[in-house]
């Protein structure tokens, strides 16, 4: 059976043929008409068969096979015993199809008689411009096994897309940008981590040559998958592109029985016209994915509570009378969440031990937590506490019992990490375990959130079975996650891992939260809060006002540059306020309400990009000296837009911004947002300097405007920043 399917949203056309029995595609790409000619466009793009190749040129498939004999790297690679029916090729069996106002869905089903396998392709094309696909492999085999290596889902790019924009960190750096040309070959990045990792997070852009925020043409591919991963661009001798994404499976990790089947992590992608209207789809589709999505009206759209964090202010140093105290001081400046972290249970007092005792510690709280958690919420602020299920140590007395249900490999001394293991979820003994202890601490207590941590990474991990026991293990977390849900429908959870160490789709639909960095410092948050937002909307995004002085790298900034970096997130505190003057008090207080008035436009609108000059005309250096970001209202009645001088620049005047994206037929009121340490126009120039016309006195001016000549940032100091709010006017 062979079909062309035409897959149509507002926003992208997406074209499959199932000539090689599993889907391919042959369109990406701006919307075509509904009655777009299928046939001529295979005819117009089909390639011609030059010497040294086969007599067939197949198109690149989801999941290219090698029996076809394209010549990209094979998407399912596996085999039976003594290695046969190791290169199978797929004949179309069927195909559905679902369309309605939210989607335009085809469901293809491929089989190999003779391997005897089916493979399952589902493809899904939102309302919103988001294209979902996920693979589902069968063994179809009555008596034999099927050992699976690898199935990940390849997305076939036009020629033009030349360039990559993929993404690198560590620990308090994650999430930066790297833009290369996309050459002959394959670039691949790994993480073997089991968690999403610092260091090769779960994305990659491809772009045409010029391509920016708000111009060229750009593709986003994103895997929903909250451990191990491979990412593969490749450009074939023959021109063709194609990235390919999947599950990173360690050897034996997944086996096929009879009947048996293994799904593939969703694939969720996006194409636009720039990277700021394209990462809009990957950000409505957290919005209309999370587990809250028709079931609290709100969604996850709901006011998002502003929050003090323990951990800066007490470390492991935990005493009720101290902590309602700090209470005390963050419901007067406006905090509405208090979270309690590290060190409240078992013998918690250090991080060398403690793990996986998950009751309140008797020698740090005498009395429990609940007179803590009654002066917390007598001052009308939720009760959040910290928690890492997943870990062990072994000093504990969960080990010291059960040391058999530690993610380790029987005859090796293991690795230890944080002075602590990985607990064996997939073990139905702790699996229970855990999931009893913790929704005793739900059930008891009067927690709102759960800040959810995981700070090591997976070393020679085995199960039970003595078999890698990665994958088993993150559906086993996502099962946990759930069943609490269920039982707990009301408490909000964050994903943390040692910062940004986890963050994707699937882990979003359980979570309301994702910690972006445990770096706090201000200029490093600007170029690591810029990354997340290319595929997570702000809501989401954790960002806290830290102290003074930063904890992770010593750098001191003013509160009004910490204030407008964090402005675009989740807002948070992590900050000792029972430090705090007068002064800073009630300048912490001013910046709270000023991000509680601007929260539902931060919240539900639009995340906005700005390409900038890089450092002044003729520059080379493509270290950004400034950034600019905001949030539009989807209606576009409003905005908010921050502009972050991150260091001097060869240019004594910053480079003009221009907002392309309002309504150009609007006219919009132009004012400067006054903040703590920034407030006057002299403290955003410096002394000794002028500010441009425009900030004496609110400019009404229309959109249209706004996107040809921009208007002109003041010269400012390195690591500072200014918020300028547009209204619409009638």
């Amino acid at each position: 059976m062979s079909e062309l399917i035409h897959l149509r949203c507002p926003t992208a056309s997406l074209v499959l043929d199932t000539i090689v029995g599993v889907p391919a595609i042959r369109y990406w790409g701006a919307p075509l008409p509904a009655d777009a000619d299928l046939d001529a466009l295979v005819a117009l793009t089909s390639r011609g068969i030059s010497h040294g190749q086969l007599d067939t040129d197949p198109p690149i498939a989801l999941v290219p096979m090698h029996g076809d004999g394209v010549r990209v790297r094979p998407g399912l690679s596996g085999g039976r015993r003594g290695g046969r029916h190791w290169a199978p090729r797929f004949t179309c069996a069927s195909i559905e199809r679902i369309v309605s106002d939210a989607v335009d869905e085809a469901v293809i089903v491929a089989r190999d008689d003779v391997a005897l396998l089916e493979l399952s392709t589902r493809v899904t094309l939102t309302a919103y411009g988001a294209l979902v696909t996920q693979v589902t492999l069968t063994n179809l085999h009555d008596d034999e096994r099927y050992l699976l290596d690898d199935l990940s889902i390849t997305l076939a790019l036009p020629e033009r897309a030349a360039e990559l924009l993929t993404f690198t960190g560590r620990w308090t750096r994650e999430l930066h940008p790297q833009r290369v040309p996309w050459t002959h070959g394959t670039w691949l990045a790994e993480n073997r981590r089991g968690r999403t990792s610092h260091e090769h997070p779960p994305l990659v852009w491809a772009l045409t040559p010029g391509s920016g925020e708000w111009q060229g043409e750009v593709w986003g591919v994103h895997l929903a998958w909250s451990a191990n991963h491979a990412l593969r661009a490749e450009l074939t001798p023959e021109g063709r592109r194609c990235i390919q994404v999947g599950e990173l499976l360690h050897p034996g990790e997944v086996s096929l029985e009879p009947a048996g089947s293994y799904s593939t992590p969703e694939v969720i992608a996006t194409y636009g016209a720039g990277l700021t209207p394209a990462s809009w789809a990957f950000h409505r589709h957290v919005r209309t994915r999370s587990h809250r999505a028709g079931v609290d009206p709100a969604g996850i759209d709901r006011p998002r509570p502003v929050l003090l964090n323990t951990w800066e202010a007490v470390y492991f140093r935990h005493d009720t009378a101290h902590l309602c105290r700090l209470a005390d001081a963050a419901a007067a400046v406006g905090i509405e969440r208090f979270v309690l972290d590290d060190g409240w249970f078992g013998g918690r007092r250090d991080d060398h031990r403690g793990l996986g005792d998950w009751w309140v510690s008797p020698d740090v709280y005498p009395d429990g937590l609940g007179p803590l958690i009654d002066h917390v919420r007598s001052l009308g602020m939720e009760f959040g506490i910290w928690v890492e299920p997943e870990m062990v140590n072994p000093d504990s007395d969960l080990y010291r019992a059960h040391p058999d249900w530690a993610l380790t490999t029987d005859g090796y001394e293991p690795v230890l990490g944080r002075h602590q293991l990985v607990l064996d979820l997939g073990n139905d003994d702790a699996f229970a375990y855990v999931l009893d202890q913790l929704d005793a601490l739900l059930r008891d207590h009067d927690i709102a959130y759960v800040k959810w941590d995981m700070n090591r990474d997976h070393v020679q991990g085995s199960d039970s079975r003595g078999v890698a026991g990665t994958h088993g293990q993150t559906l086993a977390l996502y099962r946990l996650l759930d069943e609490l849900r269920a039982r707990h429908p009301g408490v909000e959870i964050e994903s943390c891992s040692s910062g940004g160490a986890r963050i994707d789709h699937e882990i979003l639909r359980r979570t309301e939260r994702v910690w972006t960095s445990d770096c706090n410092d201000a200029l490093e948050r600007q170029i690591i809060q810029r990354g997340a937002s290319l595929f997570v909307p702000p809501e989401v995004m954790g960002a806290h006002i830290g102290p003074p002085v930063s904890h992770t790298t010593g750098r001191r900034h003013t509160l009004a540059f910490r204030a407008a970096t964090a402005f675009f997130g989740h807002l948070g505190v992590e900050w000792n306020v029972l430090d705090l003057d007068d002064a800073d008090r009630a300048a912490l207080a001013e910046v709270i309400a000023l991000h509680r008035r601007f929260r539902p436009l931060l919240h539900g609108g639009d995340t906005v990009r700005f390409d900038l000059a890089p450092n002044g005309p003729g520059s080379t250096d493509s270290t950004p000296d400034a950034v600019a970001h905001g949030v539009y209202a989807t209606d576009r009645a409003e905005a908010l837009v921050c502009f972050a001088q991150l260091r001097t620049g060869m240019s004594l005047t910053p480079a003009i911004l221009r907002l392309p994206g309002l309504d150009p037929d609007r006219r919009y009121r132009v004012e400067l947002v006054p903040l703590p340490g920034s407030s006057a126009r002299g403290r955003i120039a410096g002394p000794g300097r002028s500010a441009p016309a425009w900030m004496d006195d609110p400019i009404e001016v229309s959109g249209a405007q706004l996107a040809l000549h921009g208007l002109q940032p003041p010269p400012m100091h390195p690591e500072t920043a200014m918020l300028v709010h547009l209204t619409a006017l009638g």
